[in-house]
């Protein structure tokens, strides 16, 4: 049974906070108004019912079991991207692996142009939300043109009763040349900043955690306008090596994969969390396990042949401690 497997130890006061890309989360329903035809039992991907069950199956799995063998239980809050819709995210939160523990979810439509958003669940025996919103991000390219990007959630809740501001994002991708579009991740970096301005005058020493797949690494331009704030901390800055990372691009590791928090998860106050531990859930069964693709993330697809794995993303994670 599943509540044997994640049976809480009382003494444990270790909670984890994770982010995962679940590459195309899409369901088997033709969108009218966005681009998902590739994602229908017509498309080129032929995608089924019984392919999204499976997936939906798989990344549940892995949720439940990211940050486990040191909590004993599964994540209290998991940001997400490339959902296409609420209903997606309901079936996840209700698959075989959550279905038994108390989750909740946020989610606002973006304007994507194909249409895939990003998400927080949240185990609601942990984590109570306060306000939500999405953040929209405005990019325009040099012909003026609207580039319709995914909004960044921001969600205000409280853990154990300590209020925390969490962003959850999808930035804007590399496909047109890391060069030419780092700009739009630094307009990224610069509006969630702006945002922080807000929050910042009215609360004083506010406790920050911003994830998501920000396609840029540690030492990029846009992650490090962030860290320009001098009230963020990176601790994925040391998880990346060159056999180690979150996502894998000819052969080359990545860490777009990130969580950053506020310096305030560095005191010991009773009811505060603290900065326990972070790391990349890259564990075997999540790897292609043979072939020249060997270890890297086992993904749904590899072009148009699906293989039926996983992501291509490994999701990651951080540990805060609760100080009694």
């Amino acid at each position: 049974m599943v509540f044997s497997l994640f049976k809480r130890k009382k003494e444990n006061n270790l909670y984890t906070i994770g982010f995962y890309n679940l590459e195309n989360l899409f369901d088997t329903v033709d969108d009218p108004n966005t681009l998902d035809d590739d994602f229908t039992p017509n498309g080129f991907k032929k995608w089924s019912l019984k392919r999204y069950k499976r997936k939906l199956y798989k990344l549940a799995k892995t949720i439940s079991e990211v940050g486990n063998e040191a909590t004993k239980m599964p994540p209290v809050l998991m940001g997400i991207a490339e959902v296409e819709n609420k209903e997606v995210v309901e079936d996840l939160i209700g698959a075989e692996s959550l279905k038994d523990f108390n989750y909740g979810y946020v989610h606002y439509d973006s304007p994507d142009e194909r249409g895939i958003d990003t998400g927080l669940i949240y185990h609601k025996d942990y984590f109570e939300v306060l306000h939500s919103e999405p953040i929209t991000l405005l990019i325009y390219e040099e012909n003026g043109v609207r580039d319709t990007t995914r909004d960044i959630l921001y969600v205000k809740g409280l853990l154990n009763k300590e209020e925390v501001h969490i962003f959850v994002n999808h930035w804007p991708s590399r496909r047109d040349g890391d060069r030419e579009t780092s700009f739009k991740r630094v307009q990224a970096a610069d509006t969630i900043l702006e945002f922080m301005k807000g929050i910042e005058s009215e609360i004083a020493s506010p406790n920050y955690i911003i994830m998501g797949d920000f396609n840029d690494g540690p030492n990029s331009e846009s992650i490090k306008r962030l860290m320009q704030s001098e009230q963020l901390f990176n601790p994925m800055e040391k998880l990346l090596t060159p056999e180690r990372g979150s996502a894998n691009y000819k052969k080359s590791w990545l860490l777009f994969d990130q969580i950053l928090v506020s310096h305030n998860f560095f005191n010991y106050q009773k009811g505060t969390h603290s900065f326990a531990h972070a790391n990349i859930f890259d564990e075997k069964y999540l790897t292609e396990f043979k072939g020249k693709y060997k270890g890297t993330p086992y993904r749904t697809y590899a072009g148009r042949k699906y293989i039926g794995g996983y992501s291509d993303h490994f999701p990651v994670y951080i540990q805060l401690k609760y100080n009694k």
